[in-house]
């Protein structure tokens, strides 16, 4: 017996080095994005707080009339989901939800211009059942509900962030797949119900082969789990011509006809060669792109707010420690763009206790030269 225990813990730990082995090769390693990040353009004074917040904000959704809507970020383990700011403080929203329905990981909201809020829900990776709801901004009530089958967002997936076309018929999902490494975009007909995956594991989904390092802290959990989604950025054109997209660490950023996409009859070779690198870009998790064809890319790297123009300009609108990993976007009334940020570098892998010291998370806004739409 005692002969046999040193080789039993001899292969038990061979086993171990191989685990981890697995997991680094698959999930780790990652060179230091390169910094295309310049001079600030606007005074970090351009920055106004919105709102100082306990826990880090996620996304966020301003509607016409400038009410505005945001998310707890998941990785903060917060007790509520999805808020308005009510004279600038958080509320639920909404303040309960139907009989048997309940939040589970919301990160993504938007507001369409029919004057409703939806919610994207990825039930933590996947492991519940990942959903789409919208509600009425007029009667705060719920007018639609989709629950995603497994095939479309089974477990290890990440149904991160969205965009919905003008008419709300349409909703265009970055499926991150932060675990199951099987990225792609999700495309959903809100009037059939129906969803789709398409360009799974295209190059414009996979991210490169970098680590993001945000203020100091290099993204790589435990030296072998890279914070590395797949596509996760994601924005229609104003004019609806275009989808953009591509993962937070992609050297560029890709886009797509939106009419290619919104056709179910369109075979998966045809969308492939149909997906376009667009431009160089910046580290980004959120975008968005004004009426004049400008993406904006926020780039938690440099802690920066980057504009990338339609003739492949990338300029430095802002660029701050404040913006603790700036994340989620979207325009509002008058011109103003709102901007939260979530710090995650100071939340990922890190107790409540640690989370809570660094606060308040801030919710910004400012107005750059040119305006949009409400809502996204």
């Amino acid at each position: 017996m005692r002969s046999f225990l040193p080789r039993f813990f001899l292969i038990l730990l061979s086993l171990l080095c191989v685990l981890l082995v697995g997991i680094w090769l698959r999930y780790g390693g990652g060179e230091h994005f390169p910094d295309r990040s310049g001079a600030p353009e606007l005074p970090a004074s351009t920055l106004e707080v919105v709102a100082n917040l306990d826990l880090p904000p996620g996304n966020i959704a301003v509607s016409a009339s400038g009410r505005i809507f945001f998310s707890f970020h998941p990785e903060a383990k917060p007790p509520v989901n999805v808020a308005e700011l009510v004279d600038g403080k958080p509320v639920q929203y909404p303040s309960q939800l139907p009989d048997g329905l309940q939040y589970q990981s919301v990160l993504s909201l938007r507001v369409d211009q029919q004057n409703r809020l939806w919610v994207l829900d990825n039930a933590n990776h996947g492991t519940g059942t990942p959903r789409l709801l919208a509600f009425d901004l007029t009667t705060n009530t719920l007018v639609h509900r989709h629950d995603f089958a497994s095939d479309i967002a089974g477990i290890g997936s990440h149904l991160n962030d969205f965009q919905v076309r003008a008419d709300g018929n349409m909703i265009y999902i970055a499926e991150a797949s932060i675990f199951a490494k099987n990225p792609a975009l999700v495309i959903y007909d809100v009037e059939k119900q129906i969803a789709r995956r398409v360009l799974e594991g295209h190059d414009s989904v996979v991210a490169d082969y970098f680590t993001p390092v945000v203020q100091g802290r290099r993204m790589l959990m435990l030296g072998i789990f890279a914070i590395r989604p797949g596509v996760d950025s994601i924005a229609l054109s104003r004019d609806g011509e275009w989808l953009y997209f591509a993962p937070v660490t992609d050297d560029k950023l890709w886009r797509i006809r939106r009419e290619l996409l919104d056709d179910p009859a369109l075979d998966a070779a045809t969308l492939a060669q149909s997906a376009q690198p667009y431009f160089p870009k910046t580290m980004s998790d959120g975008i968005t792109t004004d009426d004049a064809g400008n993406v904006y890319l926020s780039d938690a790297d440099n802690s920066a707010i980057v504009l990338l123009t339609p003739q492949g300009q990338l300029r430095t609108l802002l660029k701050d420690d404040k913006l603790r990993w700036p994340d989620g976007f979207s325009f509002g009334p008058d011109g103003w763009l709102y901007v939260t940020c979530s710090a995650l570098h100071q939340v990922i892998m890190k107790d409540g206790d640690f989370v809570r010291q660094h606060a308040p998370f801030q919710i910004f806004r400012f107005r750059p030269q040119v305006g949009a739409v409400a809502g996204h």
